[in-house]
C-alpha cells in the first residue's frame, strides 16, 4: 500500500504573493524551451521572493534556475541550486520534494547513481502521482546507469502508463517525451532494437509538436548510437553530422552523444571511428563536471587505446576509470575496467603469476555479472595463455578446462561447477572454445588435432558471427576469430610448409577484413591468374616479418627479419619522400625542380634513395632472385600498408598491384568481365583550392571518348558513381590513421567521407584519386586496408590509383597526364601508373586492388 502523501500548510500569502509564485512556475517551464531567458527571469523572481519572504516562490525560482542551468550544460551550478532549494526552510514539503525530483538525475550526471535512488526514496511520499511518475523517469536513468535494465525498463513503463493520460502541460509532455527517450535508450543496452526505434521516434514526434526543441534535438542525437546498433554505420554517420548541428553550443550533450556513438562504433568493430569521438568527448565531458558519462566515455578509451595498440595510455586511462567508477558504487562496471588494466599490463610485460592470478579473478567477476559471458570467456583464454608464458601448466590447463569442458558431451542447460557457476557449452563462444581445443591439442604435440580445431572454429566464425543480433557478441566473437586464426597461422608458420602458411594467411586475413574475402586462393589457381607475374604475401609471427612468393612453378617461405625495423625503414622513406617533394618540387612537367634527384641536400634526392634503398633490403632482398622482371602483386602488413611502392629502385618500372589478400586480388580481377567489350563511361571531377585542377581534368577528359565531368561537390560526385566505370577525381585528401573511416577527399561543399562510399550498391571499375594522403591505410588488427582506396575496393571496384604521401600539385597533374594516356592506349592501369611514374619521376601514387587487366 503506498501511504498517504503528507502535506504542509502553505504559508500564509498576501494577495501579490500568489503571482510570485505563478512568475516562478513560468520561469520553470521556460527553462524547457530558452534556458538562457529564464534563468534572468529566474534571478528577478528568486530576488524579489527573498524580498517578500515567499518560501515557496523561492524554492521553486531556485529549481527553475537549476533546470536551466542543467539545460546549458552547468550541472554544478544545477546541483548547487537544488541543494538550496531544498534547503528553502518553510518550503513546502512538495516543493522540497520536487527538487529533490530534479537532483535524482543532476546527481546521476555527476556520477553518483546510487545517491540519486536514495533521494528518490526520500521524495516519494510528498509527490502527487503524477510526480511520482515523473520521478520513475528519472529513477529510470539512475538504474540504466547502474547496468539494472531491466528496472530501469519497468521503471519507465510504470511512468510512461501515467504520463501519457496526464493533463498535457509542457512539463508534462517533457516528462513524457524524456520518459520515451530514457526506456529507448535502455532498450538498445537490451538489443530491442525496433522497440527502441519506436520510443525514440514517439519522443521525437512529441518533442517536435510541443515545441521542446532541445529535447527533440536530444532525441534526434541518439540516432547514431542506435543506427550503428542496428548495422547500419554509414547511416550512423550521417545522423552524427546532423546531430553536431544540432547541438551545437550544449557541450555536455554533445559530448554524451559522442560518447554513446563512440560505444556503438566499439561494440561494431570500429575503434579507430570511436577513438576520435572519445577525443572529442572526454575533455567537453570533464568540463561539464558530467561524471558519470565521464566515467563510461573514460572506460571507453582505455578500451580503444588498447585496440589501436597503445597499451601505455590505456594503463593510465583504465587506471582513472577504475578510480572513478569505484567512487561512483558502480560494481557493474567495475570488471570491465579492471579488465582493461590487466590487459594493457599482459601487453606491457612480464608476465608473472601474479598477473596471471589477477586475470583469472577478473575473469571470475565478469562471469558472475552475466552480461559480460563472451568477455569473461576470451580473458579466461588469455589468462591461460599467461600462464604458458610462465611455464604454469596446471593454472592453465585449469582455465582451458572451464572452456572446453562441455565441448564433446550434450548436456542439459543449466548445469553448473561445483562452484556454482554457470558452465554452458552455449556461454563460451565458439571461437574461444575452439581455440582452447587447439591450445590443449598443442600441448599434447597433436599439431593436426591443433588445426582440426581451429578450421572448426572458423567454420563457426564465418557461420555465426552475423547471426547475432547484438552488435558487442558480434565483435568479441569477430576478436576472437582473428585471434584464433592468428593461432592457426602460427602453428603453420612453425611447421614450414610454404602453402600450408600462404593458406592460413589467407584464412587468418579473411577473417580480419571480411569484407575483403573471398574463397581461400589456391596457389595453382594464383599462379594461373599470374602468368609471367609473382606474388608476395608479407606475413607477421611474433616480432618477425615473413614473405610467402608465388611464381612461376615455385611457392616459397623467407624469412624477412624483425618487424620492428621494417617499420622504422618505413618511416624513414616515407619522411624522405615528403622531403623531396616539399623542398624541391617539379616544374609544370613534372621534373625535378633542382636539377635533377641526385642533389645531396638533407631530405632531398641522396636521403631519399638512402632510405628506399634500406626498405628495398629488408623487404626483397632475399626474394629477388625468384621474383623475376614481370608484374608483382603485393599483399601487405602492419605498416607495409603505407608503404609508397613505386619509391623503391627495385620496383620502378615494375606494374605493382597492392592488394588486401591474394584470394580478394582475384576477385577484383573477375570484376572486370562483368564490363564485357564496351568503352568504359568515364567521370572526372576537381575539387577546391588546386592551382592545376581543371587543366588536369580537362587532360583527363580529353584522353577518353565520351568523358564527361560532373561538379565537384559531393552529391552530383556520389550519383555518378552509380553509373561510372573509371572515377577521376582531382582534389585534395585527409587521412586519419587511427580512424580510417573518417578519411576524406576535400570537394567545394565539403568532404566525401569514406563512410559516404559504404551505401554504393556499386562502385565504378577504376578510382583515381589525385590526392595527396588518399591511398593511406591502416589495417585493424593488422588485416586488410581500411581507409578511401579499401573502402572503395570493399564496394567492388577492381582496381584505385591514390597517393600515399602529400604530392604537389604540378606534380599530380604531370603523372596523373601520363597515367590517362597510357590507359587510353590499352596498358592496364599498374603498367601505366609505373610508366608515368618513370617518365614523370613522381613515384608517390599506389595501385590498389587488381590493376593487371586494361580497359580498353
Amino acid at each position: 500500500m503506498t501511504p498517504a502523501r503528507p502535506r504542509s500548510p502553505a504559508p500564509a500569502q498576501d494577495d501579490g504573493a500568489r503571482p510570485l509564485v505563478e512568475a516562478a512556475e513560468a520561469t520553470l517551464l521556460r527553462s524547457l524551451v530558452d534556458p538562457e531567458h529564464a534563468m534572468r527571469a529566474a534571478d528577478a523572481v528568486l530576488a524579489a521572493a527573498r524580498r517578500t519572504g515567499d518560501r515557496e516562490a523561492e524554492a521553486v525560482a531556485l529549481r527553475a534556475l537549476a533546470l536551466a542551468a542543467r539545460e546549458l550544460g552547468d550541472l554544478d551550478s544545477a546541483e548547487r541550486h537544488l541543494r538550496a532549494a531544498v534547503a528553502v526552510p518553510g518550503a513546502p514539503r512538495e516543493r522540497v520534494a520536487q527538487a529533490r525530483l530534479s537532483l535524482v538525475t543532476v546527481r546521476t550526471e555527476l556520477g553518483h547513481p546510487l545517491q540519486a535512488l536514495r533521494l528518490a526514496a526520500l521524495a516519494w511520499a510528498y509527490l502527487s502521482p503524477l510526480d511520482r511518475a515523473k520521478l520513475d523517469t528519472q529513477r529510470a536513468v539512475a538504474l540504466a546507469h547502474l547496468g539494472r535494465h531491466q528496472e530501469a525498463v519497468a521503471s519507465s513503463d510504470r511512468a510512461l502508463a501515467t504520463l501519457v493520460h496526464a493533463p498535457g502541460t509542457i512539463d508534462d509532455r517533457r516528462f513524457l517525451a524524456g520518459g520515451l527517450l530514457n526506456r529507448g535508450l535502455v532498450r538498445c543496452c537490451r538489443g530491442e532494437w525496433d522497440a527502441a526505434m519506436r520510443d525514440l521516434t514517439a519522443c521525437l514526434e512529441i518533442s517536435q509538436h510541443t515545441g521542446l526543441r532541445h529535447l527533440a534535438r536530444l532525441s534526434a542525437a541518439n540516432l547514431p548510437f542506435l543506427a550503428v546498433r542496428r548495422g547500419d554505420v554509414a547511416g550512423a554517420f550521417r545522423y552524427y553530422r546532423e546531430a553536431e548541428d544540432t547541438l551545437f553550443g550544449y557541450p555536455e550533450r554533445l559530448a554524451t552523444m559522442r560518447a554513446d556513438f563512440a560505444g556503438a562504433l566499439l561494440a561494431a568493430h570500429l575503434p579507430g571511428e570511436a577513438r576520435a569521438m572519445l577525443d572529442l568527448a572526454v575533455p567537453d565531458l570533464e568540463a561539464c563536471g558530467a561524471r558519470v558519462a565521464l566515467a563510461e566515455a573514460r572506460l571507453k578509451l582505455a578500451q580503444v587505446e588498447l585496440l589501436t595498440g597503445d597499451p601505455h595510455r590505456a594503463l593510465r586511462v583504465g587506471e582513472r576509470a577504475v578510480e572513478e567508477l569505484s567512487g561512483q558504487e558502480r560494481t557493474e562496471w567495475l570488471p570491465l575496467a579492471r579488465e582493461v588494466v590487466l590487459r594493457s599490463r599482459l601487453a606491457l610485460g612480464p608476465v608473472t603469476p601474479e598477473l596471471v592470478a589477477g586475470l583469472v579473478a577478473c575473469a571470475d567477476e565478469l562471469e558472475d555479472g552475466f552480461a559480460q559471458l563472451a568477455g569473461a570467456a576470451a580473458l579466461r583464454l588469455t589468462a591461460a595463455e599467461a600462464a604458458l608464458a610462465v611455464d604454469d601448466h596446471p593454472a592453465a590447463s585449469a582455465q582451458l578446462a572451464r572452456l572446453t569442458r562441455h565441448a564433446a558431451v550434450d548436456e542439459p542447460r543449466g548445469e553448473i561447477f561445483p562452484d556454482g557457476r554457470l558452465a554452458r557449452e552455449w556461454q563460451v563462444p565458439a571461437p574461444v572454445r575452439q581455440h582452447a581445443l587447439a591450445l590443449e591439442a598443442a600441448l599434447r604435440e597433436d599439431v593436426p588435432g591443433a588445426f582440426l580445431a581451429v578450421l572448426a572454429g572458423l567454420a563457426e566464425v564465418g557461420e555465426g558471427v552475423e547471426s547475432f543480433d547484438d552488435p558487442s557478441l558480434r565483435a568479441h566473437a569477430a576478436r576472437a576469430g582473428e585471434r584464433l586464426a592468428a593461432f592457426g597461422l602460427s602453428l603453420a608458420v612453425r611447421d614450414g610448409w610454404p602453402g600450408e602458411v600462404f593458406a592460413w594467411a589467407e584464412r587468418w586475413r579473411a577473417v580480419t577484413a571480411p569484407a575483403h574475402a573471398g574463397p581461400v586462393a589456391d596457389p595453382e589457381r594464383v599462379r594461373a591468374e599470374l602468368g609471367a607475374g609473382a606474388l608476395v604475401e608479407f606475413v607477421v609471427d611474433g616480432e618477425s616479418l615473413l614473405a610467402v612468393l608465388i611464381a612461376g612453378e615455385r611457392v616459397l617461405l623467407r624469412w624477412l627479419g624483425a618487424m620492428r625495423a621494417v617499420e622504422e625503414a618505413v618511416v624513414r622513406l616515407r619522411y624522405a619522400l615528403r622531403r623531396h617533394g616539399e623542398e624541391g618540387g617539379r616544374d609544370e612537367h613534372g621534373r625535378d625542380g633542382r636539377g635533377g634527384e641526385e642533389c645531396g641536400r638533407p631530405g632531398g634526392g641522396a636521403g631519399l634513395d638512402a632510405a628506399a634503398l634500406e626498405v628495398e633490403r629488408l623487404l626483397f632482398r632475399p626474394l629477388a632472385a625468384e621474383l623475376g622482371g614481370g608484374p608483382l602483386v603485393v599483399v601487405p602488413v602492419g605498416a607495409l600498408h603505407t608503404l609508397p611502392w613505386g619509391a623503391l629502385p627495385f620496383l620502378r618500372g615494375r606494374p605493382v598491384s597492392v592488394a588486401a589478400s591474394a584470394a580478394g586480388w582475384m576477385r577484383a580481377r573477375a570484376r572486370h568481365a562483368l564490363r564485357g567489350d564496351r568503352a568504359p563511361r568515364v567521370v572526372a571531377a576537381a575539387g577546391p583550392a588546386l592551382t592545376h585542377a581543371r587543366a588536369e581534368i580537362a587532360h583527363v577528359l580529353s584522353c577518353h571518348r565520351d568523358a564527361r565531368e560532373v561538379p565537384g561537390r559531393t552529391g552530383p560526385v556520389l550519383e555518378a558513381l552509380a553509373g561510372a566505370d573509371v572515377l577521376h577525381l582531382a582534389a585534395h585528401g585527409v587521412f586519419h590513421a587511427r580512424s580510417p573511416l573518417v578519411s576524406s577527399i576535400t570537394l567545394e561543399d565539403g568532404p566525401l567521407m569514406a563512410y559516404d562510399l559504404l551505401p554504393l550498391a556499386r562502385a565504378p571499375e577504376l578510382v583515381v584519386l589525385s590526392a595527396c594522403n588518399s591511398g593511406m591505410s591502416r589495417a585493424p588488427v593488422e588485416g586488410a586496408p581500411l581507409g578511401l582506396p579499401g573502402t572503395f575496393l570493399a564496394q567492388g571496384s577492381s582496381c584505385v590509383i591514390a597517393g600515399m604521401v602529400p604530392v604537389r600539385d604540378e606534380a599530380a597533374r604531370a603523372v596523373m597526364g601520363a597515367f590517362h594516356e597510357l590507359v587510353a592506349a590499352g596498358q592496364p592501369p599498374d603498367a601505366a601508373l609505373a610508366a608515368a611514374a618513370t617518365r614523370t619521376g613522381v613515384h608517390e601514387f599506389a595501385c590498389f586492388g587488381a590493376g593487371g587487366r586494361p580497359l580498353y
